[in-house]
């Protein structure tokens, strides 16, 4: 899969940038497995009816039929245009949902031994509303979902991640 958005509207683009991750660069340690610590984002150029953002990280390359997602992020208010690093709090009333490890919280990428380079897309959706109305139980597959018809704007850094064979 070239890219895990291809199948949604396409919507303008905005502005993202990260002291932690480059465009086409491989993570920092800090993103990799064992630090687990999310990447610093900042953005700019969202569309002006921004009501709020949500924030995901996504892994189209993992060995599991449907990728792997990393972290998810809902509700951030439309002031809000960066994170830091390793961010704990969000503010209100955003919320982290369960990545696929079930953890509410950023998993650094870990990649099986010896299969090669893996893409990591780190994504801050621009949304035509202020709550998405998703529980903060529920997978980032269904805030997926239920924001397609949401976004007005994407703003994406594609890292990557390898272990090589032992």
């Amino acid at each position: 899969m070239n890219n895990p958005f291809a199948r949604l509207p396409e919507v303008p683009a905005f502005t993202l940038t990260s002291t932690s991750v480059k465009d086409g660069e491989p993570l920092a340690p800090a993103q990799l497995s064992g630090q687990d610590k999310s990447p610093q984002l900042s953005w700019s150029g969202a569309p002006e009816a921004t009501k709020s953002y949500a924030v995901t990280v996504y892994d189209p390359d993992a060995p599991t039929g449907s990728g792997f997602w990393h972290w998810a992020v809902a509700n951030l208010p439309a002031a809000v245009t960066s994170l830091d690093e390793g961010v704990q709090e969000l503010p209100a009333p955003a919320y982290q949902l369960p990545n696929d490890a079930r953890l509410a919280q950023f998993v650094g990428a870990a990649p099986p031994a010896g299969h090669g380079a893996h893409r990591y897309f780190i994504t801050v959706h621009a949304l035509d509303v202020e709550d998405i109305g998703v529980p903060a139980d529920a997978t980032p597959a269904i805030l997926g979902f239920t924001m397609a018809g949401h976004i007005l704007g994407r703003a994406t850094i594609v890292a990557t991640a390898e272990n090589p064979a032992a």
